[in-house]
């Protein structure tokens, strides 16, 4: 190979290179995740074989785009693995739980709901409620709860516990 041909081959290496690199950084911001965590859990019987499970979370939107949401669900994950999945409290009701079930506590948070938008490159203290048809001592045994925030256009943000 000749002098000539490899310096021009190396240079076209080197732009290619420094191109790609250019336009993974242009796009760091496209990718929409919602990374979190779990801050707080509370739990309460509402009967026998029902009780309420309340999660304060934290979460962090590093896009450039909002995050609107779709749907939020909480999931219980039992000692053996076995996971169920809550009912989702609305705003509303959740207020009204609040009130009725002192042992829950002061309500912090305003709710994670259907059509909320979290805001390009910011954090927000959340808060969802589920009912589960399970007894409280089973919530309290549990191996971890799992929050799953789906996005509209179809990602999937799963915050675990601990």
């Amino acid at each position: 190979m000749s002098k000539n041909l490899l310096i021009a081959f190396s240079i076209g290496i080197a732009a290619v290179a420094i191109a790609a690199v250019g336009i993974v950084y242009m796009q760091r911001g496209a990718h929409i995740q919602l990374p979190g965590k779990i801050l707080k859990v509370r739990t309460a019987p509402l009967d026998e074989g029902s009780s309420v499970a309340v999660l304060d979370f934290r979460v962090t939107n590093p896009a450039d785009y909002p995050f609107q949401v779709r749907t939020v669900t909480v999931i219980l994950e039992d000692a053996a693995g076995k996971q169920t999945d809550g009912e989702t409290i609305s705003d509303t009701d959740a207020t009204r739980m609040f009130e009725e079930l002192p042992l829950l506590g002061h309500k912090y948070n305003p709710s994670l709901i259907m059509r909320d938008r979290v805001a390009p490159h910011t954090t927000e203290d959340r808060m969802i409620s589920a009912r589960f048809e399970v007894p409280e001592a089973k919530l309290d045994a549990r191996k971890r709860f799992v929050l799953r925030v789906e996005e509209v256009d179809g990602t999937i943000a799963e915050i675990p516990e601990r």
